[in-house]
């Protein structure tokens, strides 16, 4: 995935592409995976980094949706296991089958939850990651060894899946690459063009580093920008009516030992209702989440205290060895995309209460709400209007039998494996020098080949793209990222050709970034 080669396909000022994306987290990839499985030719635009905002910012889950199927929204919960599925299937390096243990303090709870989530298993069908069961106190204990145990009868184990959600969105930003789309971070929106007739016939950009402007001429412009999605269709209608309210949902990330083993713990029901996870993830414990509804969406959202206080308090409810607040190694916050309720009269199309499909007057199609897991399920009904707005014959879906960039089936038990196929590469690169094999971090695994990887096959052009996104340290421990820092900046100075102004300037953006990922002792 080369940024200057890709930029010379948007400069051919002739070419008209079939379709146009605005944004590069989940939804956008997924629409621009679904275009070119039917052979369409698909540029896309993301002004920060791929999956800069809330699809790096998940619980890491790939999941059917326990608690959607306790709200009788069975539709969805059918339609997310299949696409749980597929993702396993499709990228194994980067997904896999996560065992969940519920502990059960009552009898009710034991016939509720060992009935809906034998429910659960038999609406996966084929594509079921396992039998959920009941066991015994003594067995629970022994795979969660610091749950609480005082009026504990038991438990019941269930299968989701797992993921990591930035690599995700790189890998399918490559495999899109690879056939052909033209994809680019750091590319801003300025404006929409519209012909005569007031119908978008394509879209002004602007290289956040060279300011240069391109013009690109589209057949469809698809506006999947997450919670930044009024934004967009303002640009299109100054009166456009709000179509996302902003909830944010924050985690916190601690050393594995505070639940230790393999299982990840779901707490289906909270003092204030909520669901909790603890999630095993490269080695730490991913805690969360809140449900806060928030009034503007931001690019770096930070955690509410009462967000934190929360999280932690139930946490320590339920284990022995109770977090506190010094044991945060880091605190990340995502704003979710809720689609707003929209009345009759609006031409929207409303796929499912996971995601809705708007058709503006202009021609602007916006996909909002929607989930990592059900992205590639989202991607194919957008691409769906392509013949309702262009007339033109669409080939059949073939998203769902595509194999994610880097595919591996070989499950290898080093940190690398996330890399599947890819791993090859990074070790060739620590062959090739012996400095590239050092680590950046006494405490952690990753290498300095990895920076060189990350310039050369996966558009890192900040510090922060290769910290938080490309071996996501900032999210797994923030201080340890800001003492790799300046081995980072200084390794991309000399891929990218920059010199001590910018690393300098890259360190301070970074290194005031981070501090978002901390909390006060």
């Amino acid at each position: 995935m080369n940024r200057k080669e890709n930029i010379k396909q948007i400069s051919e000022a002739e070419k008209v592409w079939d379709i146009a994306v605005i944004g590069g987290g989940s939804s956008g990839l997924g629409v621009a995976l679904d275009a070119v499985s039917r052979g369409l030719s698909v540029a896309l635009f993301e002004k920060s980094d791929f999956a800069k905002g809330t699809s790096s910012r998940s619980t890491k889950l790939v999941h059917g949706g326990v608690r959607y199927l306790a709200q009788g929204d069975v539709f969805l919960v059918l339609e997310a296991l299949r696409e749980r599925g597929l993702l396993l299937k499709n990228a194994p390096h980067l997904a896999h089958n996560q065992s969940f243990v519920i502990p059960i303090y009552s009898f009710f709870d034991r016939l509720k939850y060992t009935i809906g989530l034998k429910m659960y298993d038999w609406m996966a069908g084929k594509l079921s990651l396992g039998k959920s069961t009941f066991i015994s106190k003594t067995k629970t204990i022994e795979r969660l060894p610091t749950i609480k145990q005082e009026g504990l009868k038991g438990g019941v184990i269930y299968h989701d899946g797992q993921f990591d959600d930035a690599r995700l969105a790189l890998n399918v930003a490559q495999t899109c690459d690879e056939k052909g789309a033209a994809v680019l971070n750091y590319f801003k929106v300025n404006q929409l063009i519209k012909d005569e007739g007031g119908k978008i016939s394509g879209l002004s950009v602007k290289d956040q580093f060279s300011k240069k402007n391109y013009d690109i001429k589209a057949k469809m412009v698809v506006n999947a920008t997450g919670v930044f999605a009024d934004k967009i269709l303002q640009l299109d209608n100054p009166d456009a009516k709000k179509m996302i309210r902003p909830s944010q949902g924050i985690h916190l990330v601690l050393d594995q030992s505070f639940l230790s083993g393999k299982d990840a713990l779901m707490i289906p029901e909270t003092s204030d209702g909520r669901v909790l996870f603890a999630v095993p993830w490269h080695d730490k414990l991913v805690v969360g989440t809140t449900d806060t509804m928030r009034k503007k969406p931001k690019l770096e959202p930070a955690a509410l205290e009462k967000e934190i206080d929360f999280v932690l308090k139930t946490a320590q409810e339920y284990l022995t060895k109770k977090p506190q607040r010094s044991d945060v190694l880091s605190v990340y916050a995502g704003l979710r995309p809720l689609a707003a309720p929209t009345d009759e009269s609006e031409k929207t199309k409303e796929i499912s209460r996971s995601h809705k499909v708007l058709v503006s007057n202009s021609g602007l199609i916006t996909l909002t709400g929607g989930k990592w897991t059900t992205f590639r399920k989202m991607g194919e009904d957008t691409v769906e209007y392509f013949t309702k707005l262009t007339g033109e014959r669409l080939q059949k879906s073939g998203s769902a039998e595509i194999k994610i960039h880097a595919f591996s089936t070989n499950k290898s038990s080093d940190y690398l494996g996330v890399y599947g196929s890819d791993r090859e590469a990074i070790k060739s690169l620590q062959d090739a020098n012996s400095e590239w094999n050092q680590l950046l971090h006494p405490k952690y695994p990753f290498t300095q080949a990895e920076v060189i990887f990350a310039c050369r096959n996966e558009m890192a052009m900040k510090v922060e793209d290769v910290l938080a996104r490309r071996i996501r340290v900032l999210f797994l421990d923030a201080k340890a990222s800001t003492n790799m820092a300046p081995k980072v900046a200084e390794l991309m100075a000399e891929e990218l050709g920059k010199d001590e102004a910018w690393i300098e300037k890259q360190l301070k953006d970074f290194n005031k970034l981070a501090m978002r990922y901390l909390i006060e002792i």
